[in-house]
């Protein structure tokens, strides 16, 4: 089977820069433009470009594949050395260089997000995984800080070993940190920042923790805090806050210990707000005191010192020799070269502090170990000081490292698969290292020995050690020495020495590397820390507990850093090592921008010329014999296309068979070795072509293939339409026939339906409502049309009229309405009241002076006014009486007088009665007044308008209106039962109502 990807498939420029052809620094340069502007931003297995704006993550697509498969090389790297770790047992060291901006701190960032994804799942293994990658933002904001070049630079070196169970799956790991830049934390340069920490905690604190920490938001108002960059684009401080708040208890700090590190961290912004004012004494010394004590005071109570204890310290130095104590004054000079002395000693020792509480909640005890060293690239600055004289020293050894472990992996390979070893020339750097290093004399040593010697000791004094003592080393250079050569070389200062390393030379200030490298904290200072009731206090400044005074001087900055990178190579030597250049394309942080030069100047100082000779010599490519012979065999036709014998054998027939010279290649046990790039580039140009043949040759079976279905296809499709032409052909004339028939009757129901429509519209009826005339049907399928159209135009003749009335109108036909559903049927009084309009005033109440007393006793609108007939118990007759009905009540009146007879409110009347007959009596039974017996010829707009006002009044559906021929009136305190009969001719045409006794009355109806 075909490999599917490969590192010289579509390979823009080369890959690998072993395979580069001819090897120089302009083709090294050239290669690595023109893949850039390709947007392949990976090389070989030894460097990588970093764009900011072009960091795309392929962790889904990488996962399982092995390095140069394929080309985003971190994730590849990250996997090989992962797998050969849980596969093979052996320990495995990533190490990342290059200088700042150029990616190194997002490289480890892809290897540990790469190897917690491929790793193991379940609740503790996510935790450790978690914990591990959630260091990374802690560190950061305490160890990163805005630089020229960067806005995150890693301002520290970190080696992390990561440990792993038998299965592959984390369990911890253990954190170092080497030579924190801890002088930024009093200066930092132009345009630079101080460590995040402090602009995240300024702007992402809630107001309360700032006032416990008695902090302003203001960054001004701390002289530590340069202004002029105080504000990062891109750099969200608040948010960044938060995270690392999230990611400190994740890693599992608790919330006093929280609170703990954020105490220090604004003692020290108070401590730089600190200043100090001279004062004289008397003895002729001068001294300093504090000028203002409110920072002082503030940071006292933060850290829990008495103020007059840390006031002396600031002010007086004791030195102690033996069993002798002396007490010095200081100068403003000293007060603040104190000050700034305790600020950097705090602030690294919190941050060793925070790496050793981290690497508690990490660290485990196991035997597979991956270590991710994250350090500081070579550094040639304009004005290099001792800072870059110690990272240079440490990328030398690394690069010593690199070169003796790359030899010792080429001759494993070699004596592995059988190939004799032959010796390799290169450059050897420890002569480098010795000039650094030798405990005798070394400049590290003699650096110390003048830190330590008494007397007058200056950066002067030391230069002019190194003079007498390197004077004849090749690799150092200095205008003082004796050599003679470079008494004329102005391009050297006299306060300069120089060093070539194998990177290049560097030039080297000695102005501050003597006070850098003591490092010196006055013992005042680290009692008075010791004396403090903070919780980190004691454990920060051990040295200061007067119990265990050590009159010793602490070993020198140089002297800790030496040990450091000592122990870090002896643990680097006893694992599998795997690189990751990192270069910076340009210095303006944009995208598609290659600087030459600046890329020159780093391909230097990160050895990588010399590391593409050393990994060239002997064999510059070597492959397995399988992988090998599935991709060149078709270059043969003995093993193409199936080669069925041992692969070693299919390759060695296939290079015969290429007449390929013996002298460059070699077999080993499992792998092809070839000597010359230029016999690799041989192999993939005969394969380019064989390739283009067999895709002319696919092509051509293809387009014949495609030609001979195509018109099998035709033929095929040609007799089946004939076949189906002919069936439809025999019935062609049916369907004819058929058609012209439904034509027909389609043209004629189209014919009828034009008639019938013209013929309803010129005979119409007319459009009142009560026309039942309709046109007669003319065709028997129209009834449903007909019937249909007939319910429709009704329905909107009715709309039609009923548009035309007024609202007056509408009320009147709805009480008419409501009386047709109370009387319809049911009262034989009800047809003759349909044509008579409902007034309601008839006696104009409100016009008509004859009843002014009457309306002014009347509180409200009149619905209803009429004379009624009130009938009389006693004789059946009947007393006419004035009747109003307003929304509330019904009134009883006397015609001449115009007083109130009774007022009955609706609410108390439940029901009224009336008889089937033609008469006008009603009945109308209140609770609180008796029932009255009234008669009025508009009985029907009486009940009406009485059942639609007291339903409304009395907030109830209705007023019940019974109609029966019989029913009861409560005269008082008797029930008298009112009975309807028809009259007889003899009784004429009027409504007589006569008291048959005590109990009945009889009211007698002419018949209709």
């Amino acid at each position: 089977m075909e490999v599917k990807t490969s590192l010289l498939d579509n390979m823009i420029g080369v890959g690998d820069m072993v395979l580069l052809e001819p090897l120089s620094e302009e083709t090294f340069i050239g290669n690595l433009r023109k893949r850039f502007e390709h947007n392949e931003i990976y090389v070989s297995s030894i460097l990588y470009f970093y764009s900011p704006s072009k960091f795309r993550s392929y962790l889904n697509f990488c996962t399982g594949l092995f390095a140069l498969s394929f080309v985003f090389h971190s994730y590849a790297l990250a996997d090989e050395a992962y797998r050969s770790l849980r596969d093979q047992d052996k320990d495995q060291c990533i190490l990342i260089t290059g200088e700042s901006g150029a990616g190194k701190t997002e490289a480890s960032k892809l290897v540990m997000s790469y190897v917690a994804a491929v790793c193991g799942k379940g609740q503790e293994v996510n935790k450790v995984k978690e914990q591990l990658l959630q260091s990374n933002p802690v560190l950061e904001a305490f160890g990163n800080a805005k630089t020229v070049r960067n806005d995150n630079s890693s301002r520290f070196g970190k080696y992390m070993d990561i440990e792993f169970d038998f299965k592959g799956d984390p369990l911890g790991g253990v954190i170092s940190n080497y030579l924190l830049e801890k002088s930024r934390v009093v200066k930092q340069p132009r345009g630079e920042r101080n460590f995040h920490i402090f602009y995240q905690l300024l702007s992402g604190a809630s107001e309360d923790t700032l006032k416990k920490l008695k902090l302003d938001r203001d960054f001004s108002k701390y002289n530590y805090l340069s202004l002029d960059s105080a504000t990062v684009n891109g750099l969200d401080d608040a948010a960044n806050f938060r995270t690392v708040r999230n990611a400190m208890q994740i890693v599992g700090f608790m919330e006093d210990e929280l609170q703990s590190v954020m105490e220090l961290v604004a003692a020290v912004l108070k401590l730089g707000n600190i200043e100090f004012k001279p004062e004289s004494r008397v003895n002729g010394f001068d001294e300093s005191r504090v000028k203002d004590k409110n920072d002082l005071k503030e940071m006292c109570e933060l850290l829990g010192i008495e103020q007059s204890v840390l006031e002396r310290a600031f002010s007086y130095r004791t030195v102690e020799a033996k069993m002798e104590k002396v007490s010095t004054t200081l100068n403003v000079a000293q007060a603040y070269y104190a000050r700034d002395a305790l600020a950097k000693n705090l602030y690294s020792r919190m941050f060793s502090w925070l790496v050793t509480r981290i690497n508690e909640s990490i660290k485990v005890c196991f035997s597979k170990v991956m270590g991710v060293l994250d350090i500081y690239g070579f550094e040639i600055f304009e004005d290099n000081s001792f800072e870059q004289f110690i990272i240079n020293y440490c990328n030398e050894k690394l690069q010593q490292i690199f070169i003796e472990l790359t030899l010792r992996e080429e001759q494993e390979e070699y004596v592995r698969e059988g190939i004799e070893w032959t010796n390799i020339e290169y450059f050897n750097n420890a002569i480098i290292c010795d000039l650094i290093e030798n405990n005798q004399n070394g400049i590290l040593a003699m650096l110390d020995e003048e830190c330590l010697r008494p007397g007058t000791v200056t950066d002067e004094t030391f230069l002019d050690k190194l003079n007498t003592i390197c004077a004849e080393h090749q690799h150092f250079e200095s205008r003082l020495s004796k050599n003679s050569k470079f008494l004329t070389d102005h391009s050297l200062p006299h306060s300069c020495f120089r060093i070539q390393h194998y990177a290049g030379k560097v030039l080297y200030r000695v102005e501050g590397f003597v006070d850098k490298n003591n490092d010196l904290l006055y013992r005042d200072l680290s009692q008075a820390m010791y004396k403090a009731n903070h919780s980190l206090m004691k454990l920060l400044f051990p040295e200061g507990n007067p119990a265990k005074v050590n009159l010793k001087r602490p070993p020198t900055a140089g002297f800790q850093f030496k040990a450091s990178v000592g122990t870090l190579m002896k643990n680097l030597q006893t694992k599998n090592p795997n690189y990751i250049r990192c270069i910076k394309p340009n210095d303006k942080k944009a995208s598609q921008v290659f600087t030459d030069s600046l890329v020159c100047h780093q391909v230097r100082y990160l050895g990588l010329m010399e590391n593409v000779r050393v990994r060239r010599a002997g064999y510059a490519f070597r492959q397995a014999y399988e992988p090998c012979l599935e991709r060149y065999k078709m270059l043969c036709k003995q093993t193409w296309p199936h080669w069925k014998g041992p692969a070693r054998e299919g390759v060695e027939v296939l290079l015969k068979g290429l007449e390929v010279p013996e002298e460059e290649f070699a077999y080993g046990r499992s792998k092809i070795f070839i000597r010359n790039p230029r016999t690799l580039f041989f192999l993939e140009e005969k394969r380019r072509q064989c390739l283009e043949d067999l895709a002319t040759l696919i092509q051509k079976i293809y387009r014949g293939w495609k030609c001979r279905t195509h018109f099998l296809l035709l033929k095929k499709s040609q007799v089946v339409v004939s076949a189906w032409y002919r069936r439809y052909a025999q019935k062609y004339k049916k369907i004819k026939s058929s058609s012209i028939v439904v034509q027909s009757f389609i043209r004629g129901w189209k014919v009828r339906m034009q008639k019938y429509f013209l013929g309803l519209k010129n005979t119409m009826p007319s459009m009142s409502p009560i026309d039942k005339t309709w046109p007669a049907r003319p065709y028997l399928f129209l009834d449903g049309t007909h019937q249909e159209l007939r319910r429709i135009f009704h329905l909107w003749r009715c709309k039609k009229y009923r548009s035309q009335f007024t609202e007056e109108k509408k009320a009147i036909y709805e009480e008419k309405l409501e009386a047709s559903k109370i009387f319809k049927d049911k009262k034989a009084l009800y047809p003759s009241s349909v044509g008579q309009p409902f007034k309601g005033d008839y006696l104009e109440i409100n016009k008509n002076p004859k009843y002014q007393k009457l309306n002014s006793v009347m509180d409200e609108k009149v619905l209803l006014a009429d004379v009624v007939n009130k009938i009389n118990r006693a004789n059946g007759k009947g007393a006419p009486r004035i009747f109003l009905l307003t929304k509330k009540k019904f009134v009883l009146a006397d015609q001449k007088t115009g007083q109130v007879k009774a007022s009955v409110p609706l609410p108390d009347l439940n029901s009224v009665s009336v008889s089937t007959q033609s008469d006008g009596f009603f009945g109308t039974p209140s609770a609180a007044k008796g029932d009255f017996l009234l008669s009025s010829d508009r009985l029907i707009e009486i009940i009406t308008k009485l059942h639609r006002t007291g339903a409304a009044s009395a907030e109830r559906e209705t007023i019940g209106v019974d109609i029966s021929d019989e029913f009861l009136v409560q005269f008082k305190q008797d029930k008298v039962c009112v009975k309807f009969i028809q009259a007889g001719p003899k009784n004429g045409n009027s409504v007589a109502c006569k008291r048959k006794n005590n109990r009945l009355l009889e009211v007698s109806v002419p018949s209709p």
